[in-house]
């Protein structure tokens, strides 16, 4: 096939192979590569706050394996016929090493961890490559013909374990890789939709409908490599979705292949009352009855006009207070989101060298400002930053009625650089992990959506909970445990959790880790919070399925997955 993101991304690690966090000779804080404005960047207070957190010190490394052990892949179990039958409908196929582990794993902390260790566990026995909607078909008529097990693969960013073979399938496991079918079939400007393939990725979709002066808007944090099939699979969300909606406001139309047939509705219309919603069906079924080939989503034009900010509030409780306003006045930007304290730190901590003296003084004597003059806690203040999109007339409205609310909470408006770079290190906060295994630092994120009324309870349970297991786990300096609330609805809002851990000393740091997180996940559900805002189920939350759903609601998936496929063949395991 084409190149592919195998090519240019990290084998046991987040995204590009040429963009990565070190310290440097002198222990400064660098980000390496050209494609992000931090790229080439000294970041002189990383180190330090990385030391204080963490109690590590740069002198302990735990370097990952550089390169991938070709001996240590198991070797394929092939159906010969099968293999045979895809060459002669013409679909790529290869069983190379490199890319079956490639397409064996998502980006779970045991994931990478195993990876970085060269430890290889199952992976896919073939990797597939349709060019289209009927070569799906026929890989999914061979599959059925000689049971196989087919796994679903677009950008591989998963953060639910759902892209881990099944131990205990001893069927061949064929990934079925969509990025060939990446092409926009057609936009319709009359109805303002667009229809794509499936497995085109979501910076790609942007750039070309934006080069026809269109977007859909959707921009999850993985966007730069995940795919639009992903998104419908797992009932992704985006940063913007205040505007544009999430994946299943976009969708107006969807088709996938099943091993009983292709199913998709037979028109375009915008609603519609046919019993309970097919797409919704689709939509979260996380590769368990099909693949998607081909969608149709809304498109918007461009807006004219984009403006950042922020607001300084004097600790979590006012800035949550303000966003409940917000979303009780309907009145939220394209994005709005509000950091913890630590979260502040750490942002902080991830500022580049200042290049001039004058600047660093000007930003200095602004925190004096906030600290001592409006008698902000520097231990205690929090931030909040926004994005405003459209008419040039309406954001600057907009934005005034923001403010005004925020006012009314103890909220300073502290400026639009402060929240471009909010948003700016969205896409390389994925690369710090990676930068944290190098030094006995493990960490994940996680996220839930919860009722307002909630929302603080369960941030503050939460964070403890962490606390408290890692310290009753032996972990020896306490861990990095920190939220922001990403989100607003009617009705309640989305919070996301980092939580990192130095683990030295520890005897199996991974199942430490894992017990961690699971009771975390306990404390979520115990305050009301829900088991994914967006991430999916996967298999590593499928535990707590028939708590979310109830036991008739698990009952009805069911019988959906034995239905649209009795033998199996999407047998990734994911959800059920």
């Amino acid at each position: 096939p084409k190149a592919t993101l195998q090519d240019i991304m990290k084998w046991n690690g987040w995204g590009y192979s040429d963009s990565r966090f070190l310290f440097n000779k002198k222990g400064q804080g660098e980000f390496t590569g050209k494609r992000y404005r931090l790229s080439g960047m000294i970041l002189p207070s990383l180190k330090d706050w990385f030391e204080a957190t963490f109690g590590t010190s740069l002198q302990h490394k735990t370097p990952a394996t550089p390169t991938l052990n070709v001996s240590a892949v198991p070797p394929p179990n092939l159906v010969e016929p099968f293999v045979e039958e895809l060459k002669v409908a013409g679909v790529a196929a290869s069983h190379d090493p490199e890319g079956r582990v490639f397409r064996s794993h998502g980006h779970c902390l045991h994931e990478i961890f195993a990876l970085r260790e060269g430890r290889i566990g199952r992976v896919p026995d073939l990797v597939v490559w349709p060019n289209c909607h009927n070569d799906v078909v026929k890989i999914v008529e061979l599959a059925c013909k000689y049971n196989v097990c087919l796994m679903p693969y677009g950008g591989g960013t998963s953060v639910s374990s759902a892209l881990e073979c099944p131990l205990e399938e001893t069927r061949s496991v064929v990934s079925l890789d969509t990025s060939q079918m990446n092409r926009i079939l057609w936009i319709d400007e009359k109805n303002l939709t667009v229809h794509v393939e499936a497995g085109i990725i979501g910076q790609d979709l942007e750039r070309q409908l934006n080069e026809s002066g269109y977007c859909t808007g959707h921009e999850p944090d993985s966007m730069e490599f995940s795919s639009l099939g992903g998104w419908v699979a797992t009932r992704a969300s985006g940063m913007k979705k205040n505007i544009y909606g999430n994946i299943e406001d976009l969708v107006v139309h969807i088709k996938m292949v099943t091993p009983r047939g292709v199913i998709e509705k037979s028109c375009q219309g915008p609603r519609m009352s046919t019993g309970p919603d097919i797409h919704h069906f689709i939509m979260g079924s996380e590769g368990t009855l099909g693949v998607v080939t081909e969608v149709t989503m809304k498109i918007r034009p461009l807006p004219e006009y984009q403006k950042y900010g922020s607001i300084v509030f004097p600790n979590f409780q006012q800035g949550v207070s303000c966003l409940r306003e917000v979303a009780r006045q309907r009145c939220a930007p394209a994005s709005i989101r509000l950091m913890d304290n630590e979260q502040f730190q750490f942002g902080h901590a991830l500022k580049p060298q200042v290049s001039s003296i004058f600047t660093s003084f000007l930003d200095g004597l602004k925190k004096f400002y906030i600290t001592k003059f409006k008698g902000f806690e520097p231990h205690h203040l929090c931030v909040a930053t926004l994005l405003f999109e459209g008419d040039r007339e309406k954001v600057l409205q907009h934005e005034k009625q923001v403010y005004d609310i925020a006012a009314k909470f103890g909220g300073l408006a502290a400026g639009e650089d402060n929240g471009q770079r909010g948003y700016m290190l969205t896409f390389v906060i994925a690369y710090l992990r990676d930068l944290g295994m190098d030094y006995y630092v493990i960490g994940e994120s996680f996220e839930t959506s919860v009722p307002w009324d909630r929302v603080l309870d369960l941030c503050r349970n939460v964070k403890e909970r962490i606390v408290r297991e890692c310290k009753e786990r032996g972990v020896q300096f306490p861990p990095f445990s920190t939220c922001r609330v990403t989100q607003t609805y009617d009705a309640g809002a989305c919070v996301y959790f980092y939580f990192a851990f130095n683990y030295r000393g520890l005897a199996d740091p991974l199942h430490v880790y894992e017990r961690v997180e699971h009771e975390a996940r306990e404390e979520i559900l115990a305050n009301g919070g829900s088991l994914s805002h967006h991430h999916g189920v996967g298999k590593l939350r499928k535990e707590w399925m028939r708590e979310a759903v109830s036991t008739v609601g698990l009952g009805m998936l069911q019988s959906v997955k034995e239905y649209v496929d009795p033998n199996n063949i999407f047998g990734n395991r994911n959800l059920l």
